[in-house]
């Protein structure tokens, strides 16, 4: 018995691990092997050593911020919709209003990172996709494809890489409408912090705006009238996925910055008809072979 528990807690510490040491030091097997025995003390204090470290920083426990979620985040919650009608029917009690004001429908928004474009290109019509970048908006959309969703519409940005990007992925859902949008063009969307290099604070001033409002467009609960789940497809830039992201998921959105995102990756957020947000994935690529990956 004694040989082979000791060969086990040798096994175990050869394999760097305290595991069998601490099991076997709770059931008293140690005391009982060695009692007596100064050798045996003397390796029973080394076999001690090995055992996990017993400090308070393991009962440590993070303190809450104190946020509470805004369920009005989106400025749709049921009473604000109820508020806002002009004209309330005489016969129909408070309750029966407000049901009429939910959201039905769960929309789930796929949003795209442009793929991989040319850099040393001065004016965005320059900025055309590589080679490569358009082998990454072909994988995207394959991807796309063979999720086997019903896509509702496809919205993409008026830069030259998005626009490119997303006529690409549009031969693998050809049957999905595709229009464009000015706000969803690359920018700066708020200062970050920790900060990086310092731009004038007039960019944050107009990028931010422009950003936010397409936030204000595109991200926010079903209308009431939606009854059926949609999914919708943005292809865009990848400040403008993280500011999204963060503003949707309520953390704050100076740290957009702290993200990342490779070219041609997915971002799938999903907003509930309660208002509730989740963020299904971000910036999925695994769908592209590992020589494919590019993040610039």
């Amino acid at each position: 018995m004694r040989v082979t528990v000791l060969s086990k807690l040798i096994c175990g510490l050869a394999g760097g691990s305290a595991f069998l040491v601490t099991v076997a030091d709770s059931k008293g097997y140690l005391e009982r092997l060695w009692s007596g025995d100064t050798k045996g003390a003397a390796f029973t204090s080394v076999l001690q050593a090995a055992r996990p470290p017993q400090t308070a920083a393991l009962d440590h426990v993070v303190p809450s911020t104190g946020a509470a979620w805004d369920n009005n985040w989106d400025k749709r919650d049921p009473l604000t919709v109820l508020n806002g009608k002009k004209k309330i029917a005489h016969e129909s009690t408070e309750e029966e209003e407000l049901e009429k004001c939910k959201a039905k429908a769960t929309r789930h928004i796929l949003l795209i990172r442009h793929s991989q474009y040319n850099l040393s290109g001065t004016v965005d019509k320059e900025r055309i996709l590589t080679t490569l970048g358009r082998e990454q908006a072909e994988l995207t959309g394959q991807r796309l494809a063979a999720l086997g969703l019903k896509y509702n519409i496809l919205v993409h940005s008026t830069m030259t890489r998005a626009t490119e990007t997303s006529s690409i992925i549009s031969m693998y859902l050809p049957d999905v409408e595709s229009v464009s949008c000015d706000l969803l063009r690359e920018g700066a969307p708020i200062e970050p912090v920790p900060p990086i290099s310092r731009k004038p604070d007039c960019v944050y001033h107009e990028d931010g705006a422009r950003i936010e409002a397409a936030f204000r467009r595109y991200i926010h609960r079903a209308d009431v009238k939606q009854t059926e789940d949609s999914h919708e497809i943005i292809v865009c830039h990848a400040n403008v996925i993280r500011y999204f992201v963060c503003r949707a998921l309520q953390f704050p959105p100076e740290g957009w910055l702290r993200l990342c995102l490779n070219n041609g990756s997915i971002t799938w957020l999903t907003i509930r008809p309660s208002g509730r947000v989740g963020l299904r994935m971000m910036g999925d690529s695994g769908f592209m072979p590992p020589d494919k990956l590019t993040r610039t």
